[in-house]
């Protein structure tokens, strides 16, 4: 069988915007694969729903092969282990490889881990969320002290939903709470952990594990068996060997037209991308996705490539694990049983946008 003319790299948020778009009639023509670790993508937006025990794994996971048929892309799982850029040649784990005309990479990033020494701490990362999904079922069955690492949108998510589920709940936040938003929404989310006994450390990195004992720069702050992972991102090892140019931070430098810096043919989005002036979360992946859609099919067709402009993220909804949710806009802070519900249905829509 002769190569895909593009080969999309992971099923991450944008991706399967891309997929999405494809399956309403804008399929470019060529053939078209995606490869995936897995047969089905979660949505990040609902993994807190699902900790708190609200809903089910099925409501949370999208199934890829319905949503590829409908799409017109091949659908084939494997691990990437490997790149090279100037071939555009993907390595796989079980010693295969791929090679397409046009690449599109959304294969995420995951949490950096502190060091750890004389490892006795599970230690966790929220990323893949397969993994962490099966690690979290053993837990339940033997209750722990836990600490969450991550004072961001995430982090309190994850912290409001396991409330309560564990003995004692510690979250660690290297710089203020949710750091960025407004007063408001950092006061009410403080109320709500205090509320559920959380007990919450600012201004606080850890910066190695030792043994049973999570450290920072001060020294030791928290002894416990059980660390989750939930803050920051680290881009994927085999990016670095791969010939791509990177940013600083290691993850791969792309232009407006999310093109790579160095290799035209290679685009990349979501969280394994650099763009200037952009953070890296699920709200700008999936944002990314209509032109990421309409510039794939423009260069598999030789037409130009038109740039992506970021909208203003004026809005977030934070959920409370109880139904409920934190609203944040343009400053203003509100919370309560309608704002879950808003919650709710924009969660619920996605997760309907993208069934095939």
């Amino acid at each position: 069988m002769p190569n895909p003319d593009l080969l999309l790299i992971g099923a991450g948020h944008s991706h399967l915007g891309v997929l999405r778009r494809w399956a309403r009639g804008e399929r470019p023509p060529g053939r078209l694969l995606l490869l995936s670790q897995s047969p089905h993508a979660w949505y990040a937006g609902r993994i807190p729903a699902l900790l708190a025990g609200r809903i089910g794994e099925n409501d949370c996971r999208l199934e890829l092969e319905p949503l590829c048929r409908a799409a017109g892309v091949e659908l084939q799982l494997g691990t990437a282990v490997g790149l090279d850029a100037a071939q555009r040649r993907l390595q796989l784990a079980d010693g295969s490889s791929l090679q397409a005309s046009w690449l599109s990479l959304d294969v995420g990033a995951a949490p950096p881990a502190p060091p750890q020494h004389n490892p006795v701490m599970e230690v966790v990362a929220v990323k893949p969320f397969a993994d962490f999904l099966d690690r979290w079922r053993q837990w339940q069955a033997d209750p722990q002290p836990l600490a969450l690492v991550g004072g961001g949108v995430a982090g309190v998510e994850l912290a409001l939903a396991l409330a309560g589920q564990v003995p004692q709940l510690s979250l660690f936040s290297a710089g203020p709470l949710l750091d960025g938003h407004s007063p408001g929404l950092r006061m009410r989310a403080h109320g709500l952990l205090r509320q559920l006994g959380v007990h919450c450390r600012e201004h606080c990195p850890i910066s190695h594990i030792d043994g049973d004992t999570l450290h920072s720069e001060a020294g030791a702050v928290w002894l416990g068996p059980r660390l989750l992972l939930a803050s920051g991102s680290q881009p994927l090892p085999w990016l670095a060997a791969s010939g791509l140019e990177c940013a600083e931070d290691g993850f791969i430098r792309v232009g407006a037209t999310l093109q790579s810096f160095s290799h035209p043919q290679i685009f990349a989005s979501g969280d394994c991308a650099s763009l200037a002036g952009l953070a890296r979360n699920a709200w700008h992946a999936t944002h990314q996705a209509a032109r990421l859609a309409a510039n794939l099919a423009a260069a598999l067709q030789q037409r130009p490539l038109q740039r992506y402009r970021s909208p203003r993220q004026a809005l977030l909804l934070l959920a409370t694990g109880d139904g409920h949710a934190l609203l944040d806009w343009h400053g203003w802070s509100a919370g309560g049983r309608l704002c879950g519900w808003w919650r709710e249905q924009r969660d619920r829509q996605f997760m309907l946008h993208h069934r095939g």
